[in-house]
């Protein structure tokens, strides 16, 4: 039985771990013929056992961005997954926490739509989702100010594509996380040993702000991102669909 997405071409940054990699490997699941790319060419290992092209890229790099996706395109899907949280507040900011974060989590996002969506517009629609975050415009998280800053501008940026593009076939959506049980969320813990205590009292805490007092897995962020790239979805674009289990209640 063909799945959601035969025939479907799809474009995936940070795919090399978390939920980026759940994500192509569910797209590849469905059917689809996926470009999995991540910074770090040694993550994107095993990815080729499920047929995804996998290709190291930086999409802090404009030219490599669109030359990865001028090569590989035209894609009918898009996923913009890479992302960085700093842990900071409006005092303890610094400006190159600032212009890092903007450039990883929302610039990068521009950059990779920019891209790909001539491909899309020549081919008469596609589908985007972004990668946003319950801590933004949905909630205000203590010690997140780059990060929640970023990823309302995420929210923003869906918005204003998808209403640019409405009548010609184009959908962008992004999904907003909780706390996600990924590598990065790891790296974070291991950051706040030191002040809770110990590894286990900082995932405690991060497991404890959770209504289900539980994570999330990445597979289950993937499926809401399978959802709004597929058929299915085709009603639904400029929507910041929550999935946080019940964080923001």
């Amino acid at each position: 039985m063909a799945g959601r997405l035969q025939g479907k071409r799809c474009f995936v940054t940070a795919a090399g771990q978390g939920i980026g990699r759940a994500a192509a490997l569910a797209y590849a699941r469905e059917g689809a013929t996926v470009v999995a790319t991540d910074l770090d060419a040694a993550k994107l290992a095993g990815l080729a056992e499920a047929g995804i092209t996998a290709l190291a890229l930086n999409v802090l790099d404009d030219a490599a961005v669109t030359a990865t996706i001028q090569a590989n395109g035209p894609f009918d899907i898009v996923f913009n997954c890479a992302g960085f949280v700093h842990q900071n507040d409006v005092l303890t900011c610094k400006d190159e926490d600032w212009d890092f974060a903007f450039a990883l989590n929302v610039r990068a996002q521009w950059k990779v739509i920019q891209a790909a969506l001539p491909g899309m517009l020549e081919q008469g629609g596609g589908a985007i989702v972004n990668m946003a975050s319950a801590a933004g415009s949905v909630k205000g998280v203590a010690n997140r100010f780059a990060y929640g800053t970023t990823k309302a501008a995420v929210v923003g940026l869906t918005k204003s594509v998808a209403a640019d593009f409405v009548t010609k076939g184009i959908r962008c959506n992004c999904v907003c996380p909780g706390t996600v049980d990924t590598p990065s969320l790891g790296d974070r813990i291991a950051a706040n040993a030191g002040v809770a205590g110990s590894v286990e009292a900082a995932r405690a805490a991060f497991v404890g702000r959770q209504a289900m007092g539980r994570l999330a897995t990445p597979g289950e962020i993937a499926e809401l991102v399978l959802y709004l790239s597929a058929p299915e979805s085709q009603f639904v674009t400029a929507q910041a669909i929550v999935i946080d289990g019940g964080w923001t209640n």
